[in-house]
């Protein structure tokens, strides 16, 4: 009767083989051969993950070395279809985006209870080891996994969402769209509140708006480098780079605008506009050259942003979010930064930091997960 269902698979008549199969279960449900054509059915009538089952649990329990070579055979073609349906998946998600602009795959963290058994699914899904798979998935704060056609990025995302990782993607292009301000200082206005700020080409102007548009605030520090000289381990003097501070900066993100009002502790004029921290009645100087008092007035401004914006969540995980950003300066070199620091050298950091702003933007403010359209 075996012989009749190899038979009937093979000139795919179906119906036969699965009447013969019914019988044979009834009569040696535990013989490793109708088992075997049990898996050999499955496959057949595309029910791969069953087939699957059949071909492990037959590596598992038989000795017969024949058997074994079938199984293997069975696993290796399911592999084979798996790998042709995933290119296809693929090139039709690339296709169906009708672009292949730059764009980013952000993973976001996982509870550590979970990541190793997310993390095969992970590795399949990537076509990765589970060693390293497991090494990608984030613990804490957000991390730039991979970049490239937008299309590609949503195909992976999907598979990844559906498997239970999270993680969303975006284009460069919807970044890039977003409006950045920087802000001058805050001055009352008969509703809401009023900002003196600069838009990109430098031209001052003001907005109006109500503290309900806020529905983002993202905070940071971006390093200041010196040039330093120092002895090295031959006792030789040596001129090399050193974080020596840092600037604060504060974005608040306004997407019913699609705008973002950015602010940074040696940029706001403190001494302007409504009075915030210990500079109002100083002379502008003394203010400017006084860094302790800078530091003072830039946490008295965030102490006064936390009673305007008690609901406001703050995301404040950039410098975590930049340690898996700074490598990847093919993607960081096309993002303007709208940090307007007097640096000597450029530097990623920069980039990095609108980049957060800005993925917070797209991701929460505006209530999506992607922004691939």
């Amino acid at each position: 009767m075996l012989e009749q269902i190899a038979s009937a698979l093979e000139r795919q008549d179906y119906p036969t083989a699965a009447k013969l199969l019914k019988q044979l279960l009834k009569e040696s449900p535990d013989n490793p051969w109708v088992q075997f054509y049990l898996g050999k059915f499955y496959e057949s009538t595309g029910k791969y993950a069953e087939a699957e089952k059949v071909y492990r649990r037959l590596l598992r329990d038989t000795t017969n070395s024949k058997l074994l070579t079938q199984a293997r055979q069975g696993l290796q073609r399911l592999e084979n279809i798996a790998k042709e349906e995933r290119q296809q998946a693929k090139a039709k998600a690339i296709t169906d985006s009708s672009s292949t602009e730059l764009g980013v795959l952000v993973l976001e963290p996982i509870d550590n209870e979970l990541k190793t058994q997310v993390a095969q699914k992970f590795a399949q899904i990537m076509q990765l080891d589970a060693y390293n798979a497991r090494l990608m998935l984030p613990s804490r704060g957000w991390r730039v996994y991979r970049i490239g056609a937008v299309g590609e990025l949503k195909y992976y995302g999907e598979q990844l969402r559906n498997a239970n990782i999270p993680c969303f993607w975006t284009s460069l292009s919807q970044i890039q769209k977003i409006q950045v301000f920087q802000i001058n200082y805050f001055q009352e206005a008969p509703s809401g509140i009023t900002v003196v700020c600069k838009n990109d080409s430098n031209q001052i102007g003001s907005i109006n708006f109500e503290w309900s548009e806020v529905r983002g605030r993202v905070q940071g520090l971006l390093p200041i480098f010196e040039q330093v000289v120092d002895r090295n381990v031959r006792g030789k003097l040596e001129r090399k780079t050193q974080t020596q501070d840092y600037f604060q900066f504060c974005d608040l993100h306004l997407p019913g605008r699609n705008s973002i009002l950015r602010l940074y502790d040696n940029g706001y004029e403190f001494q302007q506009g409504i009075e915030i921290g210990v500079a109002k009645h100083k002379p502008y100087p003394a203010y400017r050259t006084s860094q302790s008092t800078i530091r003072m007035n830039w946490n008295s401004l965030l102490s006064w942003l936390d009673q305007k914006l008690p609901q406001v969540e703050i995301w404040s995980e950039f410098t975590h979010f930049a340690e898996t950003a700074l490598d990847r300066t093919d993607l960081l070199h096309q993002i303007q930064s709208h940090v307007h620091l007097f640096r000597r050298e450029p530097t990623a950091w920069d980039s990095a930091f609108h980049l957060y702003s800005s993925l917070v933007f797209l991701r929460y403010a505006r209530g999506c997960f992607i922004s691939d359209n």
